[in-house]
């Protein structure tokens, strides 16, 4: 367990808009930050950050929470990992007990498969610095490439031991499972024998967004023809090769304060660009781009340049995987290096001042390099240059701006010689595709797959309350300490303070009319706890509490647009400040509840009467009558205090 005095040091330090920048691009917005959310694809920003209430919330997916939920729900730790997470992102030092071996084993998958690929890359590291064959063969293929130690040490890059099962076996001989080996792929296990996967290679470990290690790249060094070059770990419960992209830890920060990303295709071109000094630079790794990449690049930039070899052949065949990008309304520009250069040579040629004017010289907007080089090839034939602009329109149709879509045709106009008008109609033949292509493919999955399991709700959502219920929490937790009015004290001449908190609570327990939901509970009984405690802060305890559906309570309460409630301005707008006028929101807003609560419990006594009724049980249909009275004239006395002239 962590302590509650280093818990509170934690979430003081944790600035809600600090956290989630290292992973969502925000833009100041009045008091508050917008950005992309990390939780659901969108092109229009919803995810709000509130640095004065240390508070984010999504009004498109619903997600919301404090610095600790971030880091819980994106990670996807427990609360005392996403504490341990965010404690050592702010150099806390945390203590606590040895783990013992039943706590190990209580581990989730995941979170063991993430242990074993850390202890993996310390391994490999180590191996690499200070064990003779990693110096020799590992440490000398980086130097004879010219890397500096800084930033091999930065990309934590090391060496595998040549031989079958050197790695396994020291990992066995400290706990790891061979299960969780295998899983993880390090370990490649047939039905007699082991061996290890990346044996005798060069390391480049695949970092997750939080700079956890999720997987591994291994360059053989030896000259085998038929062993490959580049061997990367398999796809595992903690590593998807389609949602990652090699040094997006290393370089998220870099491509925020640049307003751009660079994309590679090697680690190493990575490695030199960061050694020049570009560290906005990402790699595919080898792969063809896909939608879930493009998108965690656009979370820190909507600006993207492609740096592309000399090679013709390979940028044709990278060309129609591109249009995803234009798809997601991001600004790509490509970069061609000179014939015989790849980014790794070219930036330890020209250093970061030469290579970032190259760049700025020679980026091209990719349509107008798209075009250009598929004109090369069209010479006079009609039919490959028909070919040729079908294929550009097919890429301007995808792009979701209609204003960019428009300077591109006007562009590809004057380079193809094509009539503006023309190329408009082929763009509304290609949307029109589009959209028969994806409406088919709805249909297909439809009548292919049934229908997916809806996923597991949290106990309570803000729709199982009463609007009456959210209004009296949210201002309970905001005004809880707030003087409401006097009352005579005991002795004579003596007033004593009477607080929003203690009105409220005292109102609903004299009635007996507490909510039944288990949240509202939870937080009316822990508010009633604490009334008598001077540094209570309603807002800070519930925002931070361990429960995460009380905490995504109190983050909906305080964030929701619903409960900007329009029913006190029916007799009259106020202008004063919430604030300012407690005297009058405050009972009303406790008269409402307990109005809206006796309306359901007069319906419940109507449904028990017509039972009754059927059962002709006289006894009872008068007692039930009875209380109908008695709430009924309770009802009339608070639509009265309320201003009502008609009872529903």
């Amino acid at each position: 367990m962590i302590d509650h005095a280093t818990i509170e040091r934690i979430l003081d330090a944790a600035e809600i808009s600090d956290v989630v920048s290292d992973f969502v691009t925000l833009r100041k917005r009045g008091v508050n930050m917008l950005g992309l959310c990390p939780f659901h694809n969108e092109k229009t920003p919803s995810f709000t950050v509130s640095p004065a209430k240390g508070i984010f919330k999504c009004f498109g997916c619903g997600k919301g929470g404090n610095s600790v939920n971030f880091i819980m729900e994106h990670e996807n730790l427990t609360y005392p990992e996403a504490l341990k997470w965010l404690a050592k992102k702010y150099n806390i030092e945390v203590t606590e007990e040895e783990e013992t071996e039943e706590q190990k084993q209580l581990k989730d998958e995941r979170e063991s498969l993430m242990i074993v690929s850390s202890f993996a890359q310390k391994f490999f590291t180590r191996y690499l610095w200070n064990e003779n064959e990693g110096r020799t063969i590992g440490l000398s293929y980086f130097r004879e490439r010219s890397f500096r130690d800084d930033v091999l040490k930065k990309f934590e890059v090391g060496f595998a031991p040549d031989g079958k099962t050197p790695f396994t076996e020291a990992a066995q001989k400290q706990g790891y499972k061979i299960d969780f080996l295998e899983k993880t792929g390090l370990t490649i296990v047939r039905d007699d024998w082991q061996r290890d996967r990346f044996a005798g290679r060069v390391i480049f470990p695949i970092h997750n967004l939080a700079g956890r290690v999720i997987a591994f790249g291994g360059r053989i060094l030896k000259e085998d023809k038929k062993t490959a070059k580049y061997l990367n770990s398999p796809e595992s419960e903690i590593y998807h090769k389609s949602k990652v992209l090699y040094g997006i830890y290393q370089a998220k920060r870099s491509i925020t304060k640049n307003e751009k990303c660079y994309l590679v295709e090697g680690y190493t071109d990575v490695l030199s660009m960061h050694q020049a000094g570009i560290e906005n630079v990402v790699a595919s790794s080898g792969t063809a781009l896909t939608p879930d990449q493009i998108r965690l690049m656009k979370r820190f930039s909507p600006n993207i340049t492609i740096i592309y070899d000399g090679d013709e052949a390979g940028i044709k065949a990278s060309l129609r995987g591109i249009d995803l990008v234009l798809e997601e309304g991001m600004n790509v520009k490509v970069l061609l290096l000179p014939d015989g250069e790849d980014p790794d040579s070219f930036a330890k040629k020209m250093g970061a001042s030469g290579f970032t004017n190259y760049i700025r010289e020679n980026e091209t907007d990719f349509i107008q390099f798209k075009t250009r080089l598929l004109l090369k090839t069209t010479e006079n034939d009609p039919v490959a240059k028909a070919r040729l602009i079908t294929d550009v329109i097919r890429s301007i149709s995808v792009i979701p701006d209609s204003i960019t879509r428009s300077v591109y045709i006007k562009e590809c106009s004057k380079l193809l010689s094509v009539n503006e008008e023309v190329l408009y109609t082929e763009v509304r033949k290609q949307k029109s595709k589009q959209t028969d292509d994806f409406r088919k493919k709805e249909l297909r999955e439809k009548t292919r797959k049934p229908d997916p399991k809806p996923e597991p709700q949290p106990i309570q959502k803000t729709s199982d309350f009463l609007v009456e219920e959210l209004e009296f929490l949210r201002f309970l937790l905001k005004h809880c300490g707030s003087p409401l009015f006097e009352i005579e004290g005991e002795n004579p001449n003596e007033t004593e303070i009477v607080t929003v908190g203690e009105f409220m609570i005292e109102e609903l327990e004299n009635d007996d009319l507490v909510s039944q939901q288990q949240l509202f509970q939870t937080i009316f009984n822990e508010v009633k706890e604490n009334l008598a405690n001077e540094k209570f802060d309603p807002w800070k305890y519930f925002i931070y509490h361990p429960n995460g559906d009380v905490s995504k309570l109190a983050t909906d309460l305080l964030s929701e647009k619903f409960i900007e409630s329009k029913r006190w301005t029916k007799a009259g707008a106020y202008t004063e400040k919430e604030e300012d006028i407690l005297d009058i929101l405050i009972p009303r807003i406790v008269h409402e509840y307990k109005l809206r609560k006796i309306g359901i419990m007069l319906e419940a006594i109507e449904k028990e009467i017509d039972v009754a009724a059927k059962e002709n049980d006289f006894d009872r249909i008068i007692e039930e009558q009875s209380k109908y009275m008695n709430l009924k004239r309770v009802e009339k006395h608070l639509s009265d205090q309320l201003g009502n002239r008609t009872i529903i």
